[in-house]
């Protein structure tokens, strides 16, 4: 049917799941925008997810008909919450599924983006398993998308025709994100962190220049294994090259194991039909007990400001939430607990203006995503430093050091300030 028939499936009342990283289900969305004059009191979930624009029903003017609320912030809709007309749940992206399924979230309507059926009648939800294999689970109707251009992909995001309350044919290429070229000082960062990436690691990957700083750093490394949230265009050389074989994993050894994918038409195609990687369920792929199952976890991820003792904002600017929690702290727990593993925040020393990022004491409104208790190693472009068994003064002396130089001064007054004694006697 027309993507206009299928969104009369949904209702005044309705709570309604809609698909994210690169398969937001466009057309259906933009059909649900178009019934905002007579819908009331629709509640519209979504989460981690890249868009052409701005969401077509993010307008003041559909303010009664649909209330937006997401688990992680994306530029569809940050700009409309930070006004005020929507709203964020803060939960950890592997705990939301949870969510879903005791009924502390309803989930009527899900609107996914599908693959071609296969020969059996089974259609992929292919890059993105994340929450959507949980709403498909518990939602009373299915909407979904059958688009040539979606990637088929093995593990959990795979549904039955039979399953599907209403199809819609199209045929949008995905969102692309490109591959972000590290610049200079993203390279040494990279370089920083894979010194002290074991062969035989598991890597788990956020996305971003510094992460694929970190990859490029890696291609003489060997036997490394995959088991992330995001997949992105940044490992494709890593994995053409027989480099990440993940030999050495515990968990699903020989696949590479993600929730979600982001990346170009390249790594959509390299993932169509391809038995070596498996997506999954990001309440399975961002469990901590599953990932500290594998050896040699290392946990890579990037940050918005860091305080003295270790405290890490990687979700707002103040009090203005930027993004969420993501997978982050699940890894950096997951990292602690592997055998011989590693949890990495990175970030560059200063912002766009020239404002240093690690500061006495984090912005007035800002959040903690991971806490001064789990923080392991912290690197910059002035080095990488490791907070692990260090004291609050030994930490401040560690983080002053691979600030940005002209804000050491001001940073060792504050720690000074702060500390005394225990600090000053630290050569």
């Amino acid at each position: 049917m027309t993507a206009d028939e299928a969104v009369k499936l949904i209702e005044n009342d309705d709570h309604v799941y809609i698909q994210g990283s690169t398969s937001v289900p466009e057309v259906l969305v933009e059909a649900l925008a178009r019934r905002g004059d007579e819908l009331r009191n629709v509640t519209l979930y979504s989460a981690f997810a890249v868009t052409k624009g701005p969401a077509p029903y993010c307008k003041p003017e559909y303010k009664e008909a649909f209330n937006v609320v997401s688990f992680f912030v994306s530029n569809s809709v940050r700009e409309y919450i930070a006004e005020g007309y929507g709203s964020m749940i803060p939960r950890f992206l592997g705990e939301v599924p949870a969510l879903f399924r005791d009924g502390t979230c309803r989930v009527d309507v899900a609107l996914i983006n599908c693959s071609m059926p296969d020969e059996n009648g089974y259609v992929s939800f292919g890059v993105s398993a994340d929450l959507a294999t949980a709403a498909v689970e518990c939602a009373d109707r299915v909407i979904a998308q059958i688009n040539p251009n979606m990637p088929f992909s093995y593990g959990d995001p795979v549904v039955h025709v039979s399953q599907l309350s209403a199809v819609v044919k199209v045929d949008d290429e995905l969102v692309e994100v490109p591959t972000a070229i590290p610049t200079e000082k993203e390279i040494r960062i990279g370089n920083f962190i894979a010194e002290h990436i074991p062969d035989g690691a598991t890597l788990q990957i956020g996305v971003g220049g510094i992460p694929n700083a970190v990859i490029r750093a890696l291609e003489n490394h060997k036997h490394l294994g995959l088991h992330t949230e995001a997949m992105t265009d940044g490992v494709l050389p890593l994995l053409e090259k027989g480099i990440i074989d993940n030999s050495e994993k515990k968990i699903m050894p020989g696949k590479s194991v993600a929730s979600l994918a982001l990346g170009s038409k390249r790594l959509y195609e390299y993932m169509d039909y391809n038995k070596d990687i498996i997506f999954k369920d990001v309440a399975w792929t961002n469990n901590p007990f599953i990932i500290a199952q594998n050896p040699k976890v290392m946990s890579i991820n990037s940050c918005l400001e860091i305080d003295l003792t270790g405290q890490i904002c990687a979700d707002s600017i103040g009090t203005k939430i930027f993004s969420s929690v993501g997978g982050q702290h699940d890894f950096v727990y997951g990292s602690s607990q592997s055998e011989g593993g590693k949890s990495f925040l990175a970030m560059l020393s200063t912002t766009n203006k020239g404002r240093s990022k690690i500061k006495p004491i984090l912005t007035p409104g800002a959040g903690v995503v991971t806490t001064r208790f789990q923080t392991n190693y912290i690197a910059t472009e002035h080095g990488i430093v490791d907070l692990r068994g260090k004291t609050l003064p030994e930490r401040a002396k560690l983080m002053i050091s691979i600030a940005a130089p002209e804000f050491r001064e001001e940073l060792n007054q504050a720690a000074a300030d702060r500390f005394g004694y225990s600090f000053l006697k630290l050569k």
